[in-house]
């Protein structure tokens, strides 16, 4: 049986590689010619989102193998072993359960029943804050949250309040604060008023370097403005799985919110992690984000392969990855209030599956992981999607954009969908020479100028791209994307066999950062470091004598 199974991976495996030495120049645009029904075809909906991947380097045939190279991966048993709690993040033995986080049905188990307690207490938070009952050391109101936290405590709900910026409440003013570069926190301070700001310090050890200096300076803060220190209680709150150390810091018992081991950080905005949310835009919308993200966990639970958004998203950029050499993605949100979404998604991407080994521990000999980067349209389109039409580089792209706006500018938002559009249209089609000399020609240029000017107005084209379409962003539809992106990430670790819930490599440089520290602290600096780094180090602490 392992034979043949090898034998079938084998030959899908030449299969795909025949599929993209025939697709790799078949233009894309020939496709639509020989297919009046593909877009429709090539287009799926869940969730309240519709998906249009026709514009991909893709046929029918390649579609199929790519299937059968989901399923010979056992992705369908990959993903029930996700959703029934299984120990899926087997390098530290444990499930990986953030989708119970946002389950909406009722459910006897332990997970539900802790969610729904941490649910409640996030609500009379809220109702407390923005009704006026919580009030700081002198009795005033809050008018400032300020979130204190790194990497998953803090860009997947830094973007969510942005991107929900038009249902905030107006009770109270959301800040985040995420570099331990000091300039951050205390650029922020000078506009905040101390006796009505209250700290969320998120941290699940509660001892993450960034969080921690940032925490202590917020309370310094504090103090030397008129907070006494009792007062401080009132003033900061804690999202961590270590009680005991927030209550060291100061922070009461009952202010410290539960996070838990299978949830991973990335994954956590639907957590206590997601209070700052909460705060910005109240509990009924928190929950409709959740709601969201519950529908596409269905989906993604439910849907055959052949019609699940995030598995074909996930297929897709194997695709690309493995067999026509792309190392990098860029995801163009047409939205303002989507701008920090790439950003988030290079974390969560980026953190999740940049593995060199599989599961077992065994080295790969092929790629893994893209590189993800990218900005709100049409910002983009004056900087870097130069490159994208016309630079060597084959680029994937996923384009976002939204039906509707919230705003009373109709007119600005036709143009933005026109340019979302027409860039999607553009990368596909791209010019030929015949058609900018003959561009050229109509406007009266010489002969000369023509044959100077003409390679530099050459579009190759045939470059892939999505469109997710959303009929206008919501919390619901907000809920949907990011876990339409948390599956597609799952479904790539499955096909390549890598742990996707796992991020040792983000240890190293903090452990190298505690020692190049302590060096600074006591001016010893290791004979056995490399010159480079003993130089940059004695350079600071000639340059800073008061901080050894």
């Amino acid at each position: 049986m392992q034979t043949k199974k090898l034998a079938d991976l084998y030959t899908t495996h030449q299969s795909l590689q025949d599929a993209a030495a025939k697709l790799r120049h078949q233009p894309i645009q020939g496709m639509f010619k020989d297919d009046s029904n593909r877009a429709a075809r090539f287009t799926l909906n869940a969730a309240g989102l519709s998906f249009d991947y026709s514009k991909n380097l893709i046929d029918a045939a390649t579609l199929k193998l790519l299937l059968e190279t989901a399923e010979q991966a056992d992705l369908k048993g990959a993903i029930r072993r996700m959703m029934r709690g299984e120990a899926i993040n087997n390098t530290e033995d444990r499930p990986v359960l953030h989708t119970a986080l946002r389950h909406v049905e009722e459910s006897k188990t332990e997970q539900h029943q802790v969610v729904q307690e941490t649910l409640k207490k996030m609500a009379g938070l809220v109702e407390a804050v923005h009704g006026g009952k919580w009030l700081g050391h002198g009795g005033e109101t809050i008018t400032d949250v300020v979130n204190i936290g790194i990497g998953g405590s803090d860009l997947g709900p830094r973007m969510v309040v942005k991107a929900l910026t038009p249902f905030h409440s107006g009770h109270v003013k959301v800040h985040f604060v995420a570099n331990v570069d000091g300039a951050e926190i205390h650029d922020l301070c000078q506009a905040l008023n101390p006796a009505r700001t209250l700290f969320l310090v998120a941290s699940k050890s509660f001892s993450t370097l960034e969080t921690l200096e940032n925490s202590l300076t917020a309370r310094r803060w504090m103090l030397e403005n008129g907070c006494p220190e009792n007062g401080l209680a009132k003033h900061f709150i804690a999202m961590s799985s270590k009680v005991d150390k927030a209550m060291e810091f100061g922070i009461a018992e009952e202010n410290i919110y539960p996070l838990w081991d299978w949830v991973g950080g990335r994954y956590s905005l639907w957590s206590a992690i997601g209070i700052p949310i909460a705060l910005a835009v109240g509990m009924d919308n928190f929950n409709a984000l959740r709601s969201g993200a519950a529908a596409m966990d269905k989906h993604f639970t439910e849907a055959p392969l052949e019609r699940n958004i995030p598995a074909i998203m996930g297929l897709l950029m194997y695709w690309y990855s493995n067999y026509l050499g792309t190392s990098t993605q860029a995801i163009l949100p047409y939205a303002y209030h989507l701008q920090l979404l790439p950003a988030y998604l290079q974390q969560l991407e980026m953190e999740s599956n940049g593995k060199s080994v599989t599961r077992d521990g065994i080295g790969v000999d092929y790629q893994t992981g893209s590189i993800v980067w990218g900005t709100e349209g049409t910002n983009g389109q004056h900087s870097f999607h130069q490159l994208l039409h016309q630079g060597t580089s084959l680029i994937p792209v996923d384009f976002i954009a939204t039906l509707a706006a919230h705003h009373p500018y109709g007119h600005q938002h036709k143009f933005l969908f026109a340019n979302c559009v027409a860039q999607s249209q553009a990368l596909m089609t791209g010019r030929d020479r015949e058609t900018s000399e003959a561009e050229m020609r109509a406007q009266g240029k010489s002969d000369s100028d023509i044959v100077a000017l003409a390679p530099h107005k050459v579009h190759p084209g045939n470059r892939p791209s999505n469109m997710l379409l959303l009929d206008k962003l919501s919390p619901e539809t907000l809920g949907a994307v990011i876990a339409a992106y948390e599956h597609k990430v799952y479904t790539l670790g499955v096909l390549w066999q890598i742990n996707s819930f796992d991020q040792w490599g983000v240890e190293l440089g903090k452990i190298l950062g505690t020692h190049v520290a302590n060096a600074i602290d006591t001016t010893d600096i290791p004979g056995d470091w490399d010159s480079s780094t003993q130089t940059l180090v004695r350079r600071f602490i000639d340059n800073n004598p008061e901080l050894s």
